[in-house]
């Protein structure tokens, strides 16, 4: 069985979100996404408009996902990699390089972003 990991705030969930989702999901037969915590969030500048628990309760509704978990830390990454097997970590190709790290201990992969959509042309297009 293989594990597939990606992280995110996936606040205002968008068709983006879920492309991503997918195709992530599409290169192993497990998918778990650490969530940032809204105290994660607050030490990074950014405010989400869902709180983590609703965000966590729209993330587990989708099909491609398996696990949801809690992302607490930027250092948590390893250890998380390690505690759930996971095979292949994924992210976004702007994170770019940012991840190379993890290579020591899984297959890291930057996917495309999907575009003309985001988080933030949604919220610069809702403060038209």
């Amino acid at each position: 069985m293989k594990t597939v990991i990606t992280y995110g705030t996936f606040d205002l969930l968008h068709w983006g979100h879920v492309r991503l989702l997918e195709r992530a999901s599409k290169l192993g037969d497990k998918l778990i996404v650490g969530l940032s915590t809204d105290e994660f969030n607050a030490i990074k500048h950014k405010e989400a408009y869902h709180s983590f628990e609703h965000r966590k309760y729209i993330l587990e509704a989708i099909r491609y996902v398996d696990l949801v978990i809690p992302e607490e830390n930027w250092e948590q990454k390893i250890n998380d990699v390690k505690k759930y097997d996971v095979d292949t970590f994924v992210m976004g190709d702007d994170w770019r390089g940012q991840f190379d790290f993890l290579k020591e201990y899984c297959e890291v992969i930057y996917l495309p972003r999907t575009e003309g959509i985001s988080t933030t042309k949604i919220r610069t297009d809702l403060r038209l």
